[in-house]
This record gives structure tokens, C-alpha cells and sequence, in this order.
């Protein structure tokens, strides 16, 4: 799998911009993604400063830092202004989905999407999300392994071409933060859970980035994690899925309304209520592609 960069690929600066752009290492990155009450202050109400445009993204994605009270974290800035239009998705939604997805994840208490707000920013309204930085001594999580010699502890996905003809698995560790991120991207109805899109944190949490394309009202789940396609759902999974149906109807519900459409928060509780009646993890569909691509 490829390594892990420190820092991301960044354009020239912007007129304006700071000169550098500073990182952070993994265990201050863990330890503020773990306080989501203070990095969320930090990030609705400090200055934005941008250093630059991230050149790998579809949609403009800026790396910036914000700065309250002498603190200063790296954060990424999604204006709405530089969203490229979709078919299947309306124009201009996509920052609001992304807030919305933080607000499910936190209220199911795995807190698996990194602090993420909505607000003003140098190019307009859009999200701000903390940056994770990846632990680079974290076990990888994804991998390719032999058709025919799939290791202890991996599940199988799908099989990948390696070139000269060559075949072989593509796997993901049978690993209970993923099943949880599974449950969360089912959910979510989540169109494109890359393998680059989860970040093992140095506290040993990991993180799920890029929720744009989420809440469609039309099935479109699209994951690397079928590992445990058609299994029951655990216990806690069952249990989380419960609380959150119950917060639909409330608090959680109302928090949506500003990003969803009536349509896409009914269908929202509807697959919670699919969830907990099937009692399994979903199995891919067969009218919609259910690997992304690129897959990583």
C-alpha cells in the first residue's frame, strides 16, 4: 500500500497566504481530534490562515490552520465555491453533507469523523475539518494478499488485477473500528469509501474523511469494507443504531434539517430502521457499482 505522507501535496501559495506550512506530529493531532469540545471551539471561531490548495482533491480543498486564544491547529477548508457540480448530487451540498456526517458520527458516540463545522471562510461559506495526521507506524489496514492464501485476521473484498496478469485479493483487516465505520458508511448511504479515506491516529483511533457524497435518497453505498457483508451486526452495533433512531426523531433530527432535505432525513431514518430490523451488515447492490474508484 502507498506510504503515508506527512503532509499533502500543496499548490503555490495563494496571494496572501503564509509562507510555510506548518504540520503537526501525530500525537498532538490525536490528542485534539480526542477533545472534540475544544477543537470544535477552535475551529467555528479562529482565524483562518490558508497555505495552500491540496492539488490532489476532485473539489477545491485548502490547507489551513486556525488560531484561537494562542492555539493553532492544522485544519482543511472545503468552500462551497469550489465544488465541482455532480449528476446525481445537487450543486452546492456537498459542505453541508459533510457536516452533516460528523454530526451522525458523533451522536453515535464513535466519533469516527474528525471535528467538522460549517462556517465562513477566505473563499465563502464551507466545512472546516481538523487534520488528522496519520500515525506512519499504525499496521496498514488494507491489502493485497494471494487468491489462494488470504491471512488470518484479513477479509476478502474483491480481486484486484496486479499487473503481468497477475490476481490477487484485495482485503481489509478484520478489525472492529472498520466494522463500526461500516456501520456508519451504511448509514450514511456513503458513495465513495476509499481506502485513503480512513487515518489510523497515534492514540490508536482512526478517522473517516470525505463525506460529501452521502444522504443521497437513492441506495448508493460504494466501500471498500464488504468484509462482513450479510454478517449479523454486533451487539453494540445494534445498540448504537437504536439510541440513534430514537435521536433522529429529536435533537439529532433538528441539528440535520439546515443540511439535509425532508426526503434525505426521512430516508436517513429509514435505513436506520433497515439496519436494526435486518439485523446484518448490507450486501452490495447490484444496480449500483459498489467498489469506488480508485479504490485507494
Amino acid at each position: 500500500m502507498p506510504a503515508r505522507e506527512r503532509l499533502p501535496a500543496l499548490s503555490e501559495q495563494p496571494e496572501g497566504a503564509q509562507a510555510q506550512a506548518p504540520g503537526t506530529d501525530p500525537a498532538t493531532s490525536a490528542a485534539l481530534a480526542a477533545d472534540p469540545a475544544a477543537a470544535l471551539a477552535l475551529l467555528r471561531t479562529g482565524a483562518l490562515a490558508v497555505h495552500g490548495r491540496v492539488t490532489d482533491a476532485s473539489n477545491a480543498v485548502l490547507y489551513c490552520t486556525a488560531t484561537l486564544d494562542g492555539r493553532t491547529a492544522p485544519c482543511v477548508y472545503k468552500p462551497v465555491a469550489g465544488e465541482r457540480p455532480l449528476w446525481d448530487f445537487p450543486d452546492g451540498t456537498l459542505a453541508g453533507r459533510e457536516s452533516a456526517a460528523h454530526e451522525v458520527s458523533a451522536a453515535t458516540g464513535w466519533h469516527l469523523v474528525p471535528p467538522t463545522v460549517l462556517r465562513d471562510g477566505p473563499a465563502g461559506p464551507g466545512t472546516v475539518q481538523l487534520w488528522i495526521e496519520p500515525d506512519p507506524d499504525a499496521p496498514e489496514l488494507l491489502d493485497l494478499q494471494p487468491l489462494d492464501g488470504v491471512r488470518d485476521g484479513w477479509l476478502p473484498v474483491v480481486r484486484a488485477e496486479v499487473g503481468e496478469g497477475r490476481r490477487a485479493w484485495l482485503v481489509h483487516r478484520d478489525d472492529a473500528r472498520l466494522r463500526r465505520l461500516a456501520v456508519l458508511d451504511a448509514v450514511l448511504n456513503n458513495a465513495d469509501r476509499k481506502g485513503g479515506h480512513w487515518l489510523p491516529a497515534a492514540d490508536g483511533r482512526i478517522y473517516a474523511i470525505d463525506h460529501g457524497v452521502t444522504f443521497h435518497t437513492d441506495p448508493k453505498l460504494r466501500t471498500l469494507l464488504w468484509g462482513w457483508a450479510g454478517q449479523p451486526l454486533t451487539a453494540e452495533a445494534l445498540e448504537v443504531l437504536a439510541a440513534l433512531a430514537a435521536d433522529l426523531d429529536g435533537p439529532l433530527g433538528e441539528r440535520l434539517r439546515p443540511h439535509l432535505t425532508p426526503g434525505e432525513l426521512a430516508a436517513l431514518k429509514a435505513r436506520t430502521a433497515a439496519l436494526r430490523t435486518a439485523g446484518r451488515h448490507p450486501l452490495p447492490s447490484a444496480e449500483w457499482p459498489s467498489i469506488p474508484w480508485p479504490p485507494v
